[in-house]
């Protein structure tokens, strides 16, 4: 059956043609031909030049999500076998494949879906209704993929329980594909050990996308005394013990992510240097202020404050917030890690909070490094949406 077609309206797709993704609403001038919502569809400028082959869904803003540029392009299962291998290549070249994001939705030309393998299990969360449908192929293909490579899987987990699903009208699903098997799986990361919970863990699990930002922490560590602040499943603290921390206090709200994370420090032998207490950082970070305490080093990984633009203006207040908080904790010539993880709290934006928030506590910084997210999460230019953690060191300095 051919294909729909989508036509743009005059000037619109700038992102498009400048290589993103995705196709909005509002960009579009006409859909003609026959289609449901999840089909392949061809994608034509207002003046009818061919743009590429994409999954259509009328329920969402994102309407079109880019496949194929290329004319003539067929999607088979040949087309996922090589975006498939493509993306496991380049993991293989950019970092520690022992557990890593093999396929990260748009970056890898596959639009929606995201896989993250932890040691011999894959976690997959699919959020578009297109690439739904191709979900099955794109596992087979990868589980492929790795056995020619040696590597065994042992078993599927989904995750798709993403609201954002809902914003697709599709229905959140979790659960084993395939046969049932332990969900608890232990991993090594920077030679930390972790027990990642791929069914009741946040996202897949556990955070990839952090792993060398949590390595470049260690060289500030030694003998050091650390705070390390929404520490989850205890990553940062973690790092630090076996950098040869001091002391360390790891905080949460979670009472599931501070007991995962005691688990995760017993697992390391680190149980009697780094300790997790349950608290909102918000309330806690004043009233250590007010204790007179002081920290070597101070590291703020918070979820993300905003998840749209609507929302921005409440997140630079809490950004900036915990960042004062942070920076009047900090010894002088200590260390502050600090990162945003939300796309819509910009570089831009959040370096001009950070800096508000250090003028406020009355100290100077200066910068170590500046980082973004692992390269199994890679940024693809013009897809913006591949690009969301900001990643901090400072030394923090008194005024001189």
């Amino acid at each position: 059956m051919e294909k729909a077609i989508v036509t743009l309206k005059k000037g619109e797709g700038r992102t498009l043609k400048a290589g993103g993704m995705w196709v909005y609403d509002n960009e579009i001038a006409s859909i003609t031909g026959d289609f449901e919502d999840g089909d392949l569809i061809y994608v034509h400028d207002f003046d009818s030049y061919y743009m590429g082959c994409g999954f259509i869904n009328t329920k969402s803003k994102i309407t079109v999500r880019m496949l194929s540029r290329v004319k003539g392009e067929e999607i088979d299962k040949a087309f996922i076998r090589r975006r498939v291998q493509a993306a496991w290549d380049y993991r293989k070249k950019v970092v520690d494949t022992s557990s890593c994001r093999i396929i990260f939705g748009e970056a890898d030309f596959l639009p929606g879906i995201v896989v993250d393998k932890f040691a011999d299990v894959l976690v997959v969360q699919s959020l578009a209704l297109g690439i739904d449908r191709l979900k099955k192929d794109i596992l087979d293909e990868l589980v492929d993929v790795l056995k020619k490579d040696g590597i065994s899987i042992r078993g599927i987990y989904e995750r798709s329980d993403a609201k954002v699903r809902e914003n697709e009208g599709m229905e959140r699903s979790k659960g084993f594909i395939g046969d049932p098997f332990d969900t608890k799986v232990e991993i090594i990361e920077n030679g930390v050990k972790y027990m990642v919970d791929i069914a009741e863990g946040q996202k897949t699990g556990f955070f990839l996308d952090q792993k060398y930002n949590r390595e470049a922490i260690k060289k500030l560590c030694k003998d050091a005394r650390v705070l390390d602040c929404f520490t989850h499943t205890g990553s940062f603290a973690l790092n630090a013990g076996l950098a040869g921390a001091r002391e360390v206090t790891g905080v949460d709200a979670s009472s599931l992510g501070v007991t995962q994370a005691e688990e995760n420090a017993l697992l390391n032998g680190l149980q009697d240097k780094v300790n997790f207490i349950c608290e909102d950082v918000f309330e806690l970070l004043p009233r250590l202020e007010k204790e007179g305490e002081l920290y070597d080093v101070v590291i703020l990984d918070p979820p993300a404050f905003t998840k749209s633009r609507n929302s921005v203006k409440n997140a630079i207040k809490g950004y900036r917030e915990i960042n004062l908080r942070a920076l009047k904790l900090i010894k002088d010539g200590g260390f502050l890690a600090t990162c945003s993880c939300s796309h819509f709290m910009t570089p831009e934006l959040f370096t001009e909070t950070v800096g508000q928030a250090a003028k406020s506590a009355k100290k100077r910084l200066r910068q170590v490094e500046y980082r973004t997210q692992a390269p199994d999460h890679p940024i693809l230019w013009a897809a913006d949406e591949s690009y969301y953690l900001k990643f901090y060191i400072f030394q923090v300095c008194e005024e001189k």
